[in-house]
């Protein structure tokens, strides 16, 4: 929960820094031909869109699920509509 509550309040450039000091990264999915990157951080989750792909540049998006449950629900939503 602390994680959490500090991870909100940072800016978008510190959210990434947050990420890469202490995330772990759980794998990339492709969704319309961009690489979507998922880490887990303590007891929440982050997607994150990167501008050209490139996991060391910038944020171009960030989706943040607060549960275990939160993100399946989302994957399993988004795999749906892939079909």
């Amino acid at each position: 929960m602390f994680y959490k509550l500090i991870f909100k309040n940072l800016s978008e450039s510190g959210k990434l820094r947050f990420l890469r000091e202490h995330g772990v990264s759980l794998g990339v999915r492709v969704r319309e031909n961009r690489k979507v990157f998922i880490y887990m951080v303590k007891d929440f989750f982050v997607e994150v869109l990167y501008q050209h792909d490139n996991s060391e540049g910038e944020a171009e998006k960030l989706n943040v699920f607060d549960s275990l449950k939160g993100l399946n629900s989302y994957l399993e939503k988004e795999f749906k509509t892939a079909f």
